[in-house]
């Protein structure tokens, strides 16, 4: 009767852990629409999550202000997938969930908390990713991937030639949707506030790079039309920022 009950018991496990798996795939995999206050398109259907973000680093707030430089020569050493993590998090991570209204609150300053910015890593040399363009989504902290292969030398081409953007592992892209912030606020919505919160994004990946022994720059130089084809937008984000990471070239 005991081993009958076991062997019973053992079936029901096997069964359940099988459903499950087939439940997390289907998850993983069903195509998504992006509702964390970005565009409406309808998102590919892989997603990768991201492992969580340290909150605890070994560097003061301070040291790294001091430290902070603007670097353009990268070395051939590959970023890890927590390092992207933990840049992406850095940009425009959620750290905080409104119990109420489900109102997130992320790393950078917004007017309005309306946070209009998209933002995407364009990976070359990361370890257990793909190179390709994949969108950050924060509310669930996942990759999504755009478009596949190796883009940065395509991508240097539009940003009027600047090799670090082919030198660096991967580069960080900042899009906006301006739309949700003019709606709002008018035209100084994106001649002023728009702006002002890619600087704020911007900085807080410099910072956190330099608190990881990383170095970054800022690029706004670029043909819009050019990369807008090549990483193949939606129509109604805008790219502001590029920002090549990477392992600091001796």
């Amino acid at each position: 009767m005991k081993k009958r009950l076991f062997i019973l018991t053992s079936a029901l496990i096997i069964a359940f852990a099988t459903i499950l798996a087939a439940t997390q795939i289907f998850i993983n995999t069903s195509p998504k629409m992006n509702h964390d206050n970005s565009s409406t398109h309808l998102l590919d259907s892989t997603e990768i999550q991201l492992p969580p973000p340290s909150l605890n680093g070994t560097m003061s707030v301070e040291e790294a202000l001091y430290k902070r430089r603007s670097v353009r020569n990268y070395s051939d050493i590959p970023l890890s997938l927590n390092q992207v993590s933990q840049l992406l998090w850095a940009a425009y991570g959620v750290t905080k969930t409104s119990q109420g209204s489900g109102r997130m609150y992320k790393t950078a300053p917004s007017a309005g908390a309306i946070y209009p910015l998209e933002i995407y890593i364009l990976a070359g040399n990361v370890e257990y990713l793909e190179p390709g363009l994949y969108q950050y989504i924060p509310a669930t902290h996942v990759l999504i991937p755009q478009k596949m292969g190796d883009l940065r030398e395509d991508t240097k081409n539009a940003c009027l030639e600047q090799n670090a953007i082919t030198n660096a592992p991967a580069s960080i892209v900042f899009t906006a949707v301006c739309e949700r912030t003019t709606s709002k606020y008018g035209t100084r919505g994106k001649e002023r506030y728009v702006s002002m919160e890619v600087g704020h994004a911007a900085q807080n990946v410099y910072l956190q790079a330099t608190a990881m022994g990383l170095g970054t720059t800022a690029i706004g130089a670029f043909n819009d039309e050019a990369l807008h084809k090549l990483l193949n937008l939606p129509n109604e984000q805008e790219v502001f920022y590029l920002m090549p990471i990477g392992y600091i070239k001796e």
